[in-house]
């Protein structure tokens, strides 16, 4: 059985993406799954983290991939045949290849800022995705502690008609620290509420994909 195919995806640039897919990857992987990563956004700034790893001397199985947005849909379905999840993290502000990534995707991930401006934002991507019929996680990222515009706009979010994600990731210092080292907070600070936060959500989007854990 082919493995699945996440894509984080968000038409808004400075949302959070690279940090999402780097840290799912290797949360994916300490819950036992064979993860690949792939990179289609002219940045490439995944796959300069995924060299800051193999540099520190902790890839440890981690595939990854970097290719022109073309050969996403063919590159994403070679690594689903052996590995159980397959990341894709897919460039802003690039409507053909980003439309190319979600339609290989069977769930896409939105990271969302908590600020009405980036939930504005927000709605090409969702259209995309209603477009191509692949339903949509929305992710919080950046979310403060005790706002109540938070809670605000997750109430306008669930007018749009989209599944928001139980598990919300926090404004910490340590996601973009860990990454510096090409690590991820689940293994700079595993016990830290940073690490706990991406970890919930791994086990989240999981459990939202039925694949047996």
């Amino acid at each position: 059985m082919p493995g699945i195919v996440l894509t984080v995806a968000q038409q808004k640039g400075g949302a959070g993406k690279t940090t999402l897919v780097a840290h799912l990857a290797v949360a994916f992987q300490q819950l036992g799954r064979r993860v690949a990563t792939i990179d289609i956004d002219p940045q490439a700034s995944l796959s300069l983290w995924h060299e800051a790893r193999a540099a520190a001397g902790a890839a440890d199985g981690l595939t990854h991939s970097r290719i022109a947005g073309w050969r996403t849909a063919g590159e994403a379905e070679r690594l689903a045949r052996s590995h159980d999840v397959v990341l894709l993290d897919s460039p802003p502000h690039a409507e053909t290849e980003a439309r190319i990534a979600v339609r290989a995707a069977r769930l896409v991930l939105v990271p969302v800022q908590p600020s009405p401006m980036d939930v504005w934002a927000t709605r090409p991507t969702l259209k995309m995705a209603a477009s191509e019929k692949v339903p949509v996680l929305l992710v919080l990222n950046r979310v403060p502690p005790r706002s109540r515009m938070v809670e605000e706009l997750v109430a306008e979010i669930a007018g749009l008609g989209v599944a928001v994600a139980a598990c919300r990731l926090g404004n910490r210092v340590g996601f973009a620290s860990a990454l510096m080292s090409g690590r991820s907070v689940t293994e700079t600070g595993r016990r830290t509420r940073a690490a706990a936060e991406v970890r919930d959500l791994a086990a989240e989007i999981l459990d939202r994909c039925d694949t047996p854990r």
